[in-house]
């Protein structure tokens, strides 16, 4: 699961980053909480990053699960790119994505991660803590650009070139994943829960157009 929404939405946040979350953002944790909850999840796992351990902190009162950090599930480094106005979803940064969907998954400009580096970075992370937990429903709270590193280089039938096709990957949206090993189907990617879903049009009926 993606963290909830930062106190600086609009804006690019990479590693270099440790922001908290925003108002809406506390919100739509305590709105997914009980949904996860539900799922009756064994392991709650979290990036070492503020605004994913605040986001987790809520699920782990839902659920009576401590919080398992993984430092490694952090951000992508992302350099000088870092506090850059949002301009739609992949605005900040279309050339290396384009490169990225080329198959050309080494590039990164200077200072940057890239997705093989992300890769390479997260994926020993999920090899072990699902081996040590098989079997167990797991919760894992990161960042959008890892969920997608990850589901990407995971679920059968991705790869890189399938950026696009993964959609949104929105604050709180939860992507689902059943298998064991290097074998993983997607049950539903970028998933919003109605209980989210209210907040965000609430908060968007509050916003001055």
């Amino acid at each position: 699961m993606r963290h909830a929404e930062t106190a600086l939405p609009h804006v690019f946040h990479g590693y270099e980053s440790d922001i908290d979350l925003g108002e809406r953002g506390y919100r739509q944790a305590e709105a997914v909480a009980p949904v996860l909850a539900a799922f009756k999840p064994e392991v709650l796992i979290s990036s070492n990053m503020l605004r994913a351990r605040r986001t987790a902190e809520a699920i782990a009162n839902a659920c009576q699960l401590p919080i398992q950090i993984e430092p490694e599930l952090h951000e992508r480094k992302v350099g000088n790119l870092q506090g850059s106005p949002v301009m739609g979803e992949f605005g900040v940064w279309p050339d290396t994505l384009a490169k990225w969907v080329a198959g050309e998954t080494s590039y990164t400009p200077e200072g940057m991660e890239s997705f093989d580096q992300m890769r390479d970075r997260v994926l020993p992370v999920w090899d072990r803590v699902t081996l040590e937990n098989q079997g167990r429903t797991i919760v894992l709270v990161a960042h959008g650009i890892v969920c997608r590193v990850l589901m990407l280089s995971l679920v059968e039938g991705y790869n890189s070139t399938d950026w696009p096709r993964l959609g949104r990957i929105a604050n709180v949206s939860i992507s689902e994943l059943v298998g064991s090993g290097r074998s993983w189907r997607a049950v539903r990617i970028g998933h919003v829960p109605d209980e989210v879903r209210k907040i965000n049009e609430t908060e968007e009926m509050r916003t001055p157009g």
